[in-house]
């Protein structure tokens, strides 16, 4: 409340000045840490927590020490637990407190998933990044950065900042400057143009995508094969096999390859390491009570990230899909619940729409702009398409209609351990335990 006070008296321009020296204020505060690590900032509108710990462990693999910040978890080390604050990027002192307990630590890479909120209010400065890793770029933020363009250009702050902060020294070695980008994006262009030492690019050769950048050192996956088990492809003369599945998952895996054969990760110790790649948590996770249907938990809240996961499970067998979802509110880009509606109708056959992240919004009207989606799509209430306020309920529900061979689909939350409600308060919520209540139940 008293923020929401503060930024309505306080013009905007001195809000951002606030921002930039508090961010300083902090770097300084803990000895700016960044500059002990090799810092990896990953940007972009999907997969960011997945790639950035993908990366992080295949550096481990490799026998590195590493540290991360994302969107799912945090890490130091060996000690890894999840992020409950309902924030990609923490605040400035709490981000650079962490930097530190990586440096003390021992960790020699620190992997910092960079939303564009958070560079919006200056999170990023005060860490000299050494890699960028730009994912992808799709609609999202929209009204909070006041259309695509802004919210862009946001993303390509990291990406400007990197060349202008001083090369590091580690080890008697200075680190260049590196800009790594997904090469199929429409967007690659644009952030490959601005000024680094290195460039690379990875991206999925398929007919008529024409990756090869000049300049760009590329890293590219050939004659890819999605199964349900894995997905194999070939890297030079290496054949690899990936355990998470699907092509947005090759994808996060090959920019992690990108990062690690900057530092000098190769051969068939590159292979081990993607080898040992497991699913993040809450992302493609299935949930196995013994039940005879599958169940999956995916964090998709938007339709690019949605799309992607409807891509990854035509690999699963199913007959019905039955699907509970639902939308964020605090004026989170209200466009795209009628979106998420026409293509859960689309794709699913029985559709669930439920409380997600109402934040101070009435939860029933968000659900009903989600849900008048669907049913404007096809879908029949009471029979195809249901409303259900409690989130617990909804789940129960999708596994009461579930039989065997069925699919549920549970999206929007993944792994994270909160649901953000009124008055700024966050309660426990997981849609892995949740799902895992009603299974026993049902037993």
């Amino acid at each position: 409340m008293f923020k929401t006070i503060v930024r309505h008296f306080i013009p905007i321009p001195l809000i951002k000045i606030y921002h930039y020296l508090l961010a300083w204020l902090a770097a300084a505060w803990f000895g700016h840490p960044s500059e002990a690590m090799i810092v990896v900032g990953v940007t972009g509108t999907n997969g960011k927590s997945t790639t950035t710990q993908f990366i992080g462990r295949i550096l481990e693999h490799a026998g590195h020490r590493v540290g991360w910040t994302t969107t799912a978890s945090f890490k130091v080390a060996d000690r890894e637990w999840v992020n409950d604050k309902k924030m990609t990027m923490l605040g400035r002192f709490q981000t650079q407190r962490l930097l530190r307990e990586m440096v003390d630590a021992g960790c020699e890479y620190a992997i910092v998933e960079t939303s564009s909120q958070g560079i919006a209010q200056s999170r990023h400065i005060g860490i000299n990044y050494d890699v960028a890793v730009f994912t992808n770029l799709t609609p999202e933020h929209i009204e909070a950065h006041g259309g695509f363009e802004n919210y862009k250009m946001a993303k390509a702050k990291l990406f400007e900042r990197l060349s202008a902060l001083a090369r590091k020294k580690i080890n008697g070695e200075e680190i260049e400057k590196t800009i790594i980008v997904n090469l199929a994006d429409p967007h690659a262009d644009f952030f490959l143009s601005f000024k680094a030492d290195r460039y690379a690019g990875f991206a999925i050769e398929e007919a008529g995508e024409n990756a090869v950048r000049l300049n760009t050192l590329p890293v590219i996956a050939k004659t890819p094969a999605y199964e349900a088990g894995c997905t194999m492809f070939s890297l030079g003369d290496q054949l690899m096999h990936l355990k998470p599945i699907g092509r947005f998952n090759l994808e996060n895996a090959l920019a992690a390859i990108a990062v690690a054969q900057r530092f000098g990760v190769s051969g068939r110790a590159l292979c081990d390491a993607v080898e040992s790649l497991r699913d993040v948590p809450g992302r493609l996770e299935r949930i196995d009570e013994g039940q005879k249907f599958t169940v999956i938990v995916d964090y998709a809240y938007e339709p690019a990230a949605l799309g992607a996961v409807y891509e990854a499970i035509k690999l699963v067998s199913h007959a019905k899909i039955i699907h509970v979802l639902g939308s964020a509110g605090g004026g989170r880009d209200v466009a795209r619940r009628e979106v998420l509606g026409r293509m859960a109708a689309c794709h699913d056959d029985i559709v669930i729409v439920t409380n997600e992240d109402p934040y101070d919004e009435d939860p029933m009207k968000i659900i009903n702009d989600v849900a008048d989606a669907a049913k404007a799509a096809g879908k029949q209430d009471g029979v195809t398409l249901f409303r259900i306020l409690d989130r617990q309920e909804a789940i129960n529900q999708a596994i009461a209609l579930a039989q065997s061979g069925d699919l549920v689909l549970v999206t929007g939350k993944g792994s994270e351990p909160v649901m953000a409600v009124a008055g700024g308060k966050k309660i426990p919520w997981d849609d892995r335990v949740a799902v895992r209540k009603a299974l026993n139940r049902s037993v």
